[in-house]
Order: structure tokens, then sequence, then C-alpha cells
């Protein structure tokens, strides 16, 4: 299984047809024809249901990393789950459907995975106000009292990768790749630049986005990834980090080849059964524990106190940290270390949005 370095002070440490399947374990289309779906059944009377963003579970990231999480409500809360996965290019009345078809076969709370659903949660929670919904790396101001957002300080995490490469770096001369250009990846970004520029402020980055809104395929597609980095590679770059969802999985792919150092996303990509045969060029993943956010809104609303307003995962409290798989980074240990107690105790300020 992952093991991951918990970086913390010092230590581095639709209605009838989703209920029927609910109770047998099925898969079908979901009424909006937008999605499939998946269902499980527990054994308490808790009932969530999940919306994916797109890559859904399987991607060896983000959205498994929220699929972990789950699966521990199902297992050690006994709750019913039902999950209900996005494609490619839909439109927003899908994400709509998706979450209303949840709401109306009793799904409570209902989680929506990605900061592409916050105008559905708060179009469909405001017309359901006695359902709980959580939304995973978004906040608007405007939205209703019965959502949760759970978000994450991607910026501290992705310094601490930055640090590694910079480290690691032989070149001098390093890359980031997003997915989509969007106000969350540029997140990891500024924090991954600050953290390289933190060991040497004259080592060069290579900062690729594979595509702008409203085209979310940057994050679904490992071939842009690829052909990515290894633009990258071909400029010199010899340790390339990738927050872009499954599309990192072409870049890990093209880095590994040239035998160059890769930096993963969200899940500890090294342990990752598609990625495994990759794991000798991993050198870490950035990993953002969705998972741990996701089973503590499930079990605060199981336990009738549910988290509210915005929570925030920090490096702190464990909502990020560094993978350790490979022991790729066991040398340069004591100097993540000490950056990783310079952000807990305040004396290190990370940006979250680039810089200049």
């Amino acid at each position: 299984m992952r093991r991951s370095m918990k970086l913390a002070a010092v230590v581095l440490s639709g209605s009838l047809g989703i209920a029927s399947l609910a109770a047998c374990g099925a898969k079908s289309d979901s009424t909006s024809g937008s999605s499939s779906a998946t269902a499980g059944a527990g054994a308490s009377g808790l009932k969530v249901g999940m919306a994916y963003d797109i890559g859904g579970r399987g991607d060896q990231s983000f959205n498994d990393s929220a699929a972990r999480g789950l699966d521990k409500a199902k297992n050690e809360l006994g709750a019913t789950v039902y999950e209900a996965e996005a494609k490619t290019g839909e439109a927003e009345t899908d994400k709509e459907q998706r979450l209303k078809d949840l709401v109306s076969s009793g799904y409570n709370p209902v989680i929506a995975v990605g900061f592409v659903y916050q105008d559905a949660v708060n179009k469909v929670a405001k017309d359901n106000p006695n359902v709980k919904f959580a939304i995973i790396d978004s906040a608007s101001a405007d939205q209703p009292t019965n959502v949760t957002s759970l978000t994450f300080s991607e910026e501290q995490g992705s310094y601490l990768a930055g640090v590694a490469a910079a480290l690691k770096s032989t070149a001098k001369h390093v890359g980031f790749i997003g997915g989509v250009q969007s106000e969350l990846i540029k997140k990891f970004e500024a924090g991954y630049v600050a953290g390289v520029h933190s060991v040497d402020p004259n080592m060069k980055v290579e900062v690729t986005y594979l595509t702008t809104p409203p085209d979310f395929s940057g994050f679904t597609d490992p071939g842009k990834g690829k052909q990515a980095a290894q633009g990258q590679l071909d400029k010199g770059a010899d340790v390339i980090y990738s927050a872009a969802g499954s599309s990192g999985n072409g870049a890990i792919e093209a880095v590994a080849g040239a035998n160059k150092w890769a930096i993963g996303v969200d899940s500890d990509q090294a342990a990752q059964p598609a990625l495994q045969k990759y794991s000798a060029r991993i050198l870490t993943s950035m990993v953002k524990n969705v998972d741990v956010a996701v089973f503590k809104y499930i079990e605060s609303v199981k336990n009738g106190n549910p988290i509210t307003g915005v929570k925030n995962f920090d490096l702190k409290e464990g909502g990020v940290s560094l993978a350790t798989t490979g022991g790729h980074i066991d040398d340069i240990k004591k100097q993540l270390d000490e950056a990783a107690a310079k952000i807990t105790s305040g004396q290190t300020k990370i940006p979250t949005a680039p810089q200049g």
C-alpha cells in the first residue's frame, strides 16, 4: 500500500433506478445520459452519493484519492455509497442532473469532486435545503449554507515538491505541467516555483498548461501530457512535476523513458498499479489527501455534527504530503524537514498565484 510522508512541524514523516441499483451493487448509466455510476450497499442508514470529476475512479490521481475516502466510509462507517461518473465535454445541465438524481434517490450527503461542480452544487443545494452537500476544491461567496467546501493548501505541498526537484536536478532546469490553466492549478505552479527558487533563485522552470477553460480535457489526455513533457525534456529539464490528472500519466511515461525524474500529484503515483512500472523514475508525488477530507466530512455527518462552511486541509493538518515510495528522497529528508517546519511555523509564506 502507499506510504506517504506527512510533513508537519519538524516531522517528515435519479430516482428509483438509482435506489434499486444501490441495493444490488450494479452499474448503470444515469438518467441524464451523461455519466455512469456504481453503487455499493453498507450496513448503516447513512447514504452517501459521490459525483466524480472527469477522469473518475481509476484516474490514478485526484478522483482516486476521493474514492479512497468513500471506500473507507463504506467499510468503517457502514455507509451505503453511490458513485456517479462524469464525461469529458458534458454540459452544465448534466452536472446538475447528476446531483438531482442522487438527491431524489435519498443520498445525503452528496459530495461533488472538483471545482467544475460549483455552479451546479449551488443551484441544486438551494433547491434542496434539507440535503447536505460538500464540494472539493472550491468555495464561493454565494454558496448556500447547506454546502461545505473542502479545500487544500496545494501550494504548501507543491513548495516541498519544488524543493525536492531543485535539490535533485543536475541540469539546474526543471519543469511544471498544469492540466488546465485555472486558479486552482496556478496554486500548484506558484508553490512549486517558489520551492525551486528557495533552493536556487536562478534555476530555470519551464511552465506548460495543456488547456484553458472551458476546455477541461487537459485533465484527461495522457497524450497531451506526454507531448508537453517531451517538449520540456527537449529544452533540458530533468525533473518535471505534473498537476494534470490522468494527463500526468503521459508526462510520467515520457520522463521515465528519458531516465529523468517525474513528480506525481494527488495520489502516491509510484504506488498506483498503472504507473508502478515507472516507479523507479517517480521521485515523489505531492499527495493531496482528499481521502482524509472526504472521510472526515462523512464521519462528521454520521456523528450529527457536520463540518460546515469552508474547511481547509493544510500541511500541518496532513492535508498535503510528499510520498516516499521508492526512497528516492530519503537523502534530502533533512532539507525537506527544515522546509516543512518553516511552513508550519509560519516563517515561510508561500504564494498562491504565480509571481511575475
